[in-house]
């Protein structure tokens, strides 16, 4: 990803064993192991021939992939050395779990968009996670060790539920707001450099926090609206649904059926004793959840469009 502005890119590549036309039309096999192959024809001896040199053939590489995978892990460890605060930040979260998974999802992005981006995505993963997890604390709710994911994102798990509705939205808003505040940091810095990878990597984490104020849960927005109502839920549902017919995708699809799972006991769960006291919000409550959702929504917006660079084909 360097000079694209409309999100992560994977760099076209020709693949080993793919064919390729010359000036003529003709196709030439291209492979891994390159050979020359010489011959004459029984009309006419090889002397008729002129002479030519072929230089030395290289082979390409071996273990290219193990390469790709050991470089962004062993840049990173530089700048965790180089950046101790963020050393210091995953150790606070158990540095085994949470560093082992950062790696190896840096090293799966890493085959999609090179280790830059790669690196870039995944620490505003963890400022997105930091969110939710400092908000937690703030309550005092204990917390797992943030757990990242290849391809599906970052996750911490509460060790007991919040009070009510209300504390819960205070948790789930927590991470798309630090989380923009991250990637804002990322487009500033990019926009005074003229760097168009981290302009780049802030429409992604734009676009990360806005899709997780869907109002669905597992994702952020669906515990937020809980604090308006229920019925918020069951717009989401029907949202994410038509979402996923119209753009299959596998992680579409988890979620809709984590969700609806999810969904459906929480909502038979809320006339219950215990649920309506959980679900239970002062109308001001209300107010400030439905202010911060939606605002939060619509500058993500704004900020996904100003941060968008045209693709150059």
């Amino acid at each position: 990803m360097s000079g694209d502005r409309d999100g992560p890119l994977k760099y076209p590549h020709r693949s080993a064993g793919a064919s390729s036309e010359d000036a003529s039309g003709t196709q030439s096999a291209q492979s891994y192991d390159e050979f020359v192959s010489q011959y004459t024809t029984p009309e006419r001896d090889a002397a008729d021939y002129p002479p030519y040199e072929l230089g030395p053939v290289r082979p390409e590489p071996r273990f290219r992939l193990l390469r790709k995978l050991l470089t962004p892990l062993i840049l990173l460890g530089a700048l965790l050395a180089k950046f101790k605060f963020i050393l210091f930040a995953i150790f606070k979260f158990k540095v085994v779990t949470t560093s082992l998974s950062m790696l190896v999802s840096i090293g799966a992005y890493t085959l999609l968009w090179g280790w830059k981006f790669a690196v870039g995505f995944v620490l505003l993963l963890f400022v997105h996670e930091l969110g939710h997890a400092l908000e937690a604390k703030r309550q005092g709710i204990p917390i797992s060790a943030p757990l990242f994911i290849p391809f599906l994102g970052a996750l911490i798990a509460l060790k007991q539920m919040p009070k009510d509705a209300w504390k819960e939205a205070q948790i789930a808003l927590a991470g798309p707001i630090v989380g923009s505040l991250g990637a804002a940091a990322v487009w500033a810095y990019g926009e005074a450099t003229d760097n168009n990878l981290l302009i780049a990597l802030a429409f992604t984490g734009f676009f990360l926090n806005l899709f997780n104020l869907l109002p669905i849960v597992p994702l952020d927005g669906g515990r937020a609206v809980a604090a308006l109502h229920p019925a918020f839920w069951l717009v989401g549902l029907v949202g994410l649904t038509a979402l996923t017919v119209f753009f299959p995708n596998p992680i579409l699809i988890l979620i809709l059926v984590i969700g609806g799972l999810e969904l459906w006991n929480r909502w038979r769960a809320r006339d219950t004793p215990e649920g309506q006291e959980y679900y239970r919000v002062a109308p001001w409550q209300r107010v400030v959840v439905a202010v911060v959702y939606l605002g939060l929504a619509a500058a993500l917006g704004l900020a996904m469009s100003a941060s968008y660079i045209e693709r150059d084909i």
